[in-house]
């Protein structure tokens, strides 16, 4: 797989951002289909799922079913802040997967967006860290008002 993409997650600390570290190397993203199946694997909220026997399987329904979840991270800033990204990225994947014309972009900054089709970018990540923090807005919310625009 050949994507200019560096992740800061093994050597992550507090006070870190937790926001996925991506280096562009202005030469665009050469594999997309890569870039898609990184970006979609969410350890850490498929763990914290499958072990409320609730199966990620990239649907909108998974979303309404990860909404559900007891908040039990909201104690631990670490695991807050990662799976605050994870389901920003899920949120993202399950967008890719299915509205059609939506696809992964990398701000200049290296943050992960979804473009529709449109040409609207929406931050899944930013998302995601405010459901994980709050609960609010729900990430199946959230699919339902990006699908639509």
């Amino acid at each position: 797989m050949n994507i200019p993409f560096l992740s800061g997650r093994h050597g992550k600390r507090r006070g870190d951002s937790g926001r996925v570290a991506v280096v562009s190397g202005g030469a665009g993203v050469r594999d997309p289909a890569g870039l898609s199946d990184l970006l979609a694997e969410c350890e850490l909220l498929r763990r914290q799922a499958g072990g409320a026997g609730v199966e990620l399987d990239d649907s909108p329904e998974s979303l309404e079913a990860i909404d559900q979840l007891l908040p039990r991270w909201r104690d631990d800033e670490e695991t807050l802040i990662w799976l605050g990204t994870d389901a920003g990225l899920y949120l993202g994947t399950v967008l890719v997967r299915t509205v059609e014309g939506a696809a992964w972009n990398l701000w200049p900054s290296g943050q992960p967006v979804v473009r529709l089709a449109s040409g609207r970018e929406f931050d899944v990540v930013t998302a995601g860290h405010e459901w994980a923090a709050s609960g609010v807005p729900e990430l199946s919310q959230l699919y339902a008002e990006v699908a639509e625009a």
